[in-house]
């Protein structure tokens, strides 16, 4: 009889705690932009090349090819949607890349250092790039992961991931350039800068800021998309970067996020990083009109 008695009450805790961690995790819930739901993904799982992927992109915002970077070789990778076999072209020697970019006919590609490359889209469909140019020095010091190219005005917005005044005065900024095609020339074309203040006192992000890991932009709405991997969120900002919410991001589903995208439907992309258990990747988030 004891042992029955033993065995009853064993059954009953683990009934208890089954209902009690039930109801945790049905308490965790995970929000979303409007039109879209992060938490159901098309998948498209990257080959082993690909583990580290990086920034996305899309060739004037068409999703039929993916154009990707990872953050130990200098090549500019691409392959058909839902195809895991891809090509690649090398624009330069190993180091830590973080985004990229394709402004009209033209690629942008972004080191953490703040180091561009910029090259003729018509070059990435060959083995090396040949017409390739770096700018150097053109961003105060720091460490960046973000770039984004606005079709219509030819400007390139970069964020900072790490720096030095962004910290002290609770902010993340940025720089914008102009590019001008015909001269292949960058000019300087001003900062900008988002108040986090409010995040950091309501501990909606960590206390050393954003540490932004993308950027893109609807351009139905004019709103601006910031993607965190440190903080596991994505960020939507209004146009003149006033914080308007902030999503944070289930870690089941969102390994390492780390590059973001649109397409002409409004379709919303995000990267991950794979690891030792899991393949690198990019979800896919169909848009939902009200």
């Amino acid at each position: 009889m004891k042992r029955f008695y033993k065995l009853f009450t064993l059954s009953v805790i683990a009934a208890l705690l089954s209902v009690f961690f039930a109801c945790k995790l049905e308490e965790k819930k995970y929000s979303s932009p409007a039109g879209y739901d992060l938490n159901n993904p098309e998948k498209f799982n990257m080959p082993e090349s690909l583990l580290e992927i990086s920034g996305i992109a899309f060739h004037h915002d068409d999703a039929d090819t993916v154009y990707s970077i990872q953050d130990e070789d200098g090549d500019l990778f691409r392959q058909a949607w839902g195809v895991k076999k891809q090509k690649h072209a090398n624009f330069s020697e190993k180091g830590d890349y973080e985004d990229v970019a394709i402004l009209n006919e033209t690629v942008m590609v972004l080191k953490s250092n703040g180091s561009l490359f910029v090259f003729p889209f018509a070059e990435a469909v060959k083995e090396d790039i040949e017409d390739l140019k770096e700018w150097k020095d053109i961003l105060p010091k720091g460490e960046y992961e973000s770039i984004y190219a606005d079709q219509q005005t030819n400007q390139i917005y970069l964020l900072c991931k790490n720096c030095k005044d962004d910290k002290k005065d609770q902010s993340m900024s940025g720089s914008i350039f102009t590019w001008n095609a015909a001269k292949k020339e960058l000019i300087s074309s001003g900062q900008f800068a988002m108040d986090l203040s409010k995040l950091i006192a309501t501990e909606a992000i960590l206390k050393t800021g954003l540490k932004a890991s993308a950027l893109s932009r609807d351009t139905h709405t004019g709103d601006w998309y910031i993607l965190s991997s440190v903080n596991k969120l994505l960020l939507v900002a209004t146009a003149d970067w006033k914080v308007k919410s902030v999503h944070h991001l289930d870690s089941s589903i969102f390994n390492q996020p780390e590059g973001l995208a649109f397409d002409k439907e409004r379709n919303l992309y995000i990267s991950n990083e794979g690891d030792e258990l899991s393949s690198g990747n990019i979800l896919k988030f169909k848009y939902q009109a009200k």
